[in-house]
């Protein structure tokens, strides 16, 4: 008999955007009652080490409280894990390997998404943190299906990407939102035609903003969220034929 569904989710970078994937996963599950929602078990402690500056030789890594975070969720009975924070995939392999429950990892559903699409984008922006973009799953990825991905430099990162980010952190959602804009319109200004905004805290900040960008974008914490709600409707469609 196949373990019953439940989501792990490891949470907490930052803990709105575990809040704002929580959301996300309710708005991608079609349901006529509380019963036929997603089930989860969510890991939101924000005491994880600073991701950035781990990557950056700047500060502790991550990883133990990231491996007792997955080790609480195998407890809880999980039969997948997501992690809504891209820069926390760096470790994504170490934290597979001592993980019972398979971990769904967000470029896949990011990559999928945009081959699903009517028209592949030839160029994207990809909006990340140092780390992610220094890692290069994306543009990888991306690059493997054809389609080209335009970075920000250095000053950009600096003086729009850093302080935004750090700025939702810290609770000044649309001070975030307004750096992180300029951010978005100056990769589309150099030729992007569409975003990916992989880094968890940038959506949230540019809805609070009401950004046009956004028309414009793909939450890859949005589309990890729709990959969850799939697995659960698959389940509960065969468990509901089924009993």
């Amino acid at each position: 008999m196949a373990k019953p569904f439940l989501l792990g989710v490891l949470g907490g970078m930052g803990p709105l955007a575990t809040l704002d994937f929580q959301h996300q996963l309710l708005l991608a599950t079609p349901a006529q009652s509380d019963q036929q929602q997603l089930p989860s078990v969510v890991w939101n402690v924000p005491q994880v080490a600073d991701r950035q500056k781990a990557l950056a030789g700047l500060g502790p890594s991550p990883l133990p409280q990231l491996l007792h975070g997955i080790e609480k969720l195998n407890q809880a009975g999980a039969s997948h894990i997501a992690i809504p924070c891209n820069t926390a995939h760096h470790w994504f392999e170490a934290l597979s390997r001592a993980s019972a429950a398979p971990l769904l990892h967000i470029v896949d559903a990011t990559v999928e998404h945009l081959l699903s699409l009517p028209k592949k984008p030839p160029r994207v922006g990809l909006i990340a943190t140092q780390g992610t973009l220094d890692a290069g799953w994306y543009q990888r990825g991306l690059a493997a299906q054809g389609i080209d991905v335009l970075q920000p430099s250095t000053e950009e990162l600096q003086q729009w990407f850093v302080p935004g980010c750090y700025a939702v952190k810290r609770g000044a959602v649309s001070e975030g939102g307004e750096r992180l804009a300029l951010l978005a319109e100056a990769l589309l200004a150099r030729g992007a035609e569409q975003l990916l905004l992989a880094c968890t805290e940038v959506p949230v900040a540019l809805r609070a903003v009401n950004s046009p960008v956004l028309d414009v974008s793909h939450d890859p914490a949005q589309l990890l969220a729709q990959r969850c709600a799939h697995y659960w409707l698959e389940y509960r469609d065969s468990y509901f034929t089924h009993t």
